[in-house]
């Protein structure tokens, strides 16, 4: 890694005894790099985590076949949530499983046919490994390790501690997402090349919520564009997080934070990955311009979070969110 662009370690067994010293270690990372990693986090269990991508992953088509989404099984009803697999022609060369925490209907102020609440459907389990218990107990771990990264951030910006987190208080759309990139081995298509000639198994891009929280494993292949434009790997660090913001955090703070542009190249080995995309709920009004609106400079501005993302991953076109419907 380029010790012009080092990605700032944050270490949350600090984060009481030295708060303020973390808080700005979070925003100085998230303005210069767009990258953090994250140490020490409570309940954090990378090896079970990886037990469940293999466990998962190594399951007969049929076990994947009933939780696919109906995309690509027509006999299915889950059509956000479930499984994907790898399309050939696609240069994002990743299969995946994504869940939530499912919502409560009776009290529920969205209408049951909002996909981003869509009961989250699960595989057959064996009885060897508690898979929904575990990831269950994972998505509650990640979710409040983004609560207390909020927090830290608020506390360095200056602003009150819990100014992002209320955002995410009531029916969040947060998914969790398991990913297995196997290497190339058929013709990829030309959009998997980078420039020098090198495979991509997901091309550049940015994300397009809130706060995503990676587990890369001991696994290299992560990229991310410097601010001089140059591509940087981002070296295994086996038992911590990854963070990045996505395009939502970026606007809210005017741009302040680098949603930043990343990419995963091929290693020409079987690559697993674990993502926690922070979403709000999809009613949120958000407050485009909450740092110049604290500041006292103007009042805000709001968008719905839902049709806000949803244009968002429109205008993206990531394969695994092709033909939602409207609703």
């Amino acid at each position: 890694m380029s010790e012009l662009n080092p990605v700032p370690v944050v270490d949350l067994s600090r984060s009481r005894t030295h708060r303020l010293e973390e808080a700005m270690n979070v925003v100085n990372g998230l303005e210069k790099v767009g990258f953090l990693f994250v140490d020490n986090i409570r309940n954090y269990y990378p090896d079970q985590l990886m037990t469940c991508c293999k466990w998962f992953f190594h399951q007969e088509a049929a076990v994947k076949n009933d939780i696919t989404k109906k995309i690509w099984n027509r006999n299915n009803n889950n059509i956000y949530r479930g499984y994907f697999p790898v399309i050939e022609n696609q240069a994002s060369r990743k299969e995946g499983f994504e869940f939530a925490k499912d919502i409560d209907w009776s009290s529920a102020t969205v209408s049951p046919d909002n996909w981003f609440y869509e009961t989250s459907v699960w595989p057959k389990e064996d009885g060897k490994f508690p898979f929904r218990q575990f990831l269950m107990e994972f998505y509650d771990t990640m979710h409040e390790t983004a609560m207390e990264l909020l927090r830290l951030t608020a506390v360095g910006l200056g602003l009150e501690e819990n100014s992002f987190t209320e955002m995410f208080s009531y029916n969040p759309c947060s998914t969790l997402r398991l990913q297995h990139y196997p290497p190339w081995e058929c013709e990829p298509p030309g959009t998997a090349r980078t420039e020098d000639g090198r495979l991509v198994t997901t091309p550049e891009h940015t994300d397009s919520g809130f706060l995503t929280l990676l587990s890369t494993f001991s696994f290299p292949g992560l990229e991310y564009i410097s601010q001089n434009g140059a591509w940087v790997p981002v070296k295994p660090r086996p038992r911590s997080l990854v963070v990045n913001i996505g395009d939502l955090f970026s606007c809210m703070v005017g741009g302040r934070f680098r949603a930043t542009r990343h990419r995963v190249m091929d290693i020409a080995i079987d690559r697993y990955s674990v993502p926690f995309f922070l979403e709000p709920n999809y009613d949120t009004e958000v407050d485009f311009d909450l740092i110049k609106r604290r500041a006292g400079e103007e009042n805000s501005t709001g968008k719905k979070y839902g049709p806000w993302v949803m244009a968002q991953m429109a205008k993206k076109g990531f394969y695994e969110f092709a033909s939602l419907p409207k609703f």
